[in-house]
């Protein structure tokens, strides 16, 4: 084979796509896999390898064919990367005009927006061949073939491209802790009625759904190329794989879910991580026991410190009509207790699956009551002592073609929008961290991204905790962390063992009941013999559900 093309990821992220670092996204490997069926074995480079290195962007005109996959349309905050910008875009593709086939594929092609809280404007980005319009590989495919570069997905010819461009995980700047996103299917069955007025997945249509053996087939080929690491993300609605007909929110099979993470499971026996992503609330308030069984499949089936993310976009009765939801206040809260009831048992240390909890700013409908009745939804789920894993909480990026494009209230609500978050922050999420990572909670395997004093990390999954490990660590650093304190987001951790005896009395400090201000002496009285002799001088009460990871 030969290598005359070359991949630049810009990272996707969508409302059922994620492919920002940790994360390769299924685009990227199907892309590939039409070059490979050719001869053509591509190169890879990321946006963020680009930035740090601007002179690779002029050797990419020593390719024959460059193809970009780019596109956010939902905003997130990224550690591990930063997709592309409409800037970066307009730049790469003006210095390739001209000089080499430069082809632009993925969500970008539904427009563009630099941050939640504008609309996203629907234009062409300069200085490119070619736009891939729809599934970036059959785009590409047909316009291999002498076509327009146009295309739809077709599960035959994407599981046979799935399985050839398994091999460019290789290239990744992180390999092989790279996630592996898995598509289980495109469109939305809640599109029947419109679907929600904000989101791009009807885009693509009514359910396409994929069959357990392509899956599988591309997952086995991953593992072959070493991949460890894989999330069931790309698709609305985890819950209604294998389902058939046009049912709005159709009934859970838990006998396909049961086929298909047991497929997984023997195409690649020795995964590390197997998380999902998106479920329906409505699904599982409408087909209860149905829905408590397939979640029992799941659990059964993944690894645990998995999350189901949920799409309540708005507590508000008046938002949730105007918009089309999936289901009001009382049906999502119904959907966080079932999950509860099946996921919230612990596996080592830490919840299986937990809800995790989107809002968004903007929508029709919206006022300033809105910003009230979600914050008494949260509150419901404390009081009722049940568990969310995370709380996003986002400002409207509506596209062209979706009802909220025009339909909005952007700009009318930014104070309330600014409060509601500052006050889930502060009262919300530091309760729910601490019910969710008990002091003590070990952390296994958590991946250091970025060092510093305070160093940072992750561990691989949907949606990791971020680590804030107060000690100065090399990127690429693998290491057990127990949690010792809770920021909004995130907790702070010290690596187990904990060797009381060698930290700084700057990482003393974040243990329970050592001050700023004491820590110097809990230090200066070292070296401590045993377990008692520390307690000697600090808060036994503090600090006793860490003393079974101490070291003295």
């Amino acid at each position: 084979m030969t290598s005359d093309a070359i991949i630049i990821d810009g990272y996707v992220d969508e409302p059922a796509c994620l492919g920002v670092p940790p994360y390769i996204s299924p685009y990227i490997r199907t892309v590939a896999g039409v070059f490979a069926e050719r001869g053509i074995t591509p190169d890879y480079v990321t946006i963020d390898q680009l930035r740090h290195d601007p002179l690779k962007v002029a050797g990419l005109c020593a390719y024959s064919y460059v193809v970009m996959i780019a596109g956010v349309t939902v905003p997130g905050k990224y550690l591990a990367g930063t997709p592309a910008t409409l800037t970066e875009l307009q730049q790469i593709g003006f210095t390739l005009r001209g000089r080499t086939v430069s082809l632009l594929g993925g969500p970008i092609g539904f427009g563009y927006s630099p941050q939640g809280g504008a609309r996203a404007i629907a234009q062409a980005v300069s200085g490119w061949s070619a736009m891939l319009r729809g599934e970036p590989a059959a785009a590409l495919d047909a316009y291999l073939s002498g076509g327009e570069p146009e295309g739809v997905c077709r599960y035959p010819d994407y599981d046979r491209w799935a399985v050839l461009g398994a091999d460019i995980i290789r290239k990744h700047p992180l390999y092989p802790r790279v996630m592996c996103e898995l598509e289980t299917a495109k469109g939305c069955s809640h599109a029947v009625t419109g679907g929600c007025s904000f989101c791009t997945e009807p885009f693509y249509g009514l359910p396409n759904r994929r069959d357990v053996s392509g899956i599988t087939g591309e997952v086995a080929a991953l593992a072959a190329a070493g991949a460890e690491h894989f999330r069931l993300g790309r698709q609305p609605d985890l819950l209604a794989f294998g389902t058939t007909g046009g049912a709005e929110f159709p009934r859970p099979d838990p006998d396909a879910l049961r086929q298909l993470f047991d497929g997984i499971r023997h195409a690649a026996p020795s995964l590390r991580t197997l998380h999902i992503d998106n479920v329906n609330p409505g699904t599982i308030a409408r087909h209860e026991e149905a829905s408590r069984e397939a979640l029992s499949v799941i659990v059964a089936g993944h690894t645990a410190g998995d999350i189901a993310a949920f799409g309540i976009e708005s507590a508000d009765p008046a938002v949730v009509a105007a918009n089309n939801l999936k289901g009001d206040a009382d049906a999502v809260f119904r959907a966080v207790e079932i999950v509860n009831e099946v996921g919230a048992v612990r596996r080592d240390g830490i919840p299986e699956l937990l809800p995790g909890l989107n809002f968004i700013s903007g929508l029709a409908g919206e006022t300033a009551e809105t910003f009230l009745q979600n914050e008494a939804f949260l509150q419901r789920i404390l009081d009722a002592g049940l568990m969310v894993r995370r709380v996003n909480i986002r400002q409207l990026m509506p596209f062209e073609g979706t009802r909220a494009y025009t339909d909005n209230t952007l700009g009318q609500h930014d104070r309330e929008f600014r409060q509601f978050k500052e006050r889930v922050r502060a009262t919300f999420d530091v309760p729910m961290l601490e019910r969710v990572f008990p002091l003590g909670t070990v952390l296994r395997d958590v991946v250091i991204e970025v060092s510093g004093q305070v160093s940072f990390g992750r561990q691989m999954g949907t949606y990791p905790i971020l680590c804030g490990v107060p000690l100065q660590l090399p990127v690429g650093t693998v290491l057990d962390a127990a949690v010792v304190s809770y920021g909004q987001r995130s907790v702070t951790a010290l690596p187990v063992p904990i060797e009381i005896n060698r930290l700084s009395p700057a990482a003393l400090k974040w243990l329970p009941g050592i001050s700023k201000k004491s820590a110097a002496t809990v230090a200066a009285r070292r070296p401590y013999a045993d377990a008692a002799a520390f307690l000697s001088v600090v808060s036994a009460d503090a600090v006793r559900p860490l003393l079974p990871f101490m070291r003295f």
